[in-house]
């Protein structure tokens, strides 16, 4: 009896020790034991949201690690243009184009008039300012 017992406690030993390891592949069937922590950051820059904020966390933007523009040129993105401007725009709006990019325009009213910034996938594309078509 004590052999029989033995036996009867082989298999779910044997099983256990197969399963401790990484993984095991049973015909098609793979069990994976994966206690690794992943840690992931956001690889895309902060981007306006719809009150003129810049969305995401400022500390894990990907920005905050690349040399920050000095002055509003083609090409800078979205939060950047509103440091710059040290103040929150007067609108945003933000759609999408036909080719699934996202556009934004951003409203200054500034006392000689209005200026508007035009982001396609976060980088300035065109600043339209007062006197000009």
């Amino acid at each position: 009896m004590t052999i029989q017992r033995r036996g009867a406690l082989a298999g779910p030993i044997l099983a256990g020790m197969l399963l401790s390891g990484c993984s095991v592949d049973m015909g098609g069937v793979a069990f994976v034991n994966d206690q690794t922590t992943t840690v992931r950051i956001s690889t895309s820059e902060a981007m306006l949201d719809a009150d003129g904020s810049c969305g995401g966390d400022a500390n894990l933007d990907p920005a905050s690690l690349r040399s920050r523009p000095v002055a509003i040129a083609i090409g800078i993105s979205e939060c950047d243009l509103v440091r710059l401007k040290r103040e929150r725009p007067t609108d945003v709006l933000i759609g999408e184009s036909g080719r699934g990019q996202r556009e934004v325009q951003v409203l200054y009213a500034e006392p000689g008039g209005r200026e508007i910034y035009l982001f396609t996938d976060n980088k300035l594309t065109r600043i339209v300012k007062p006197g000009q078509g």
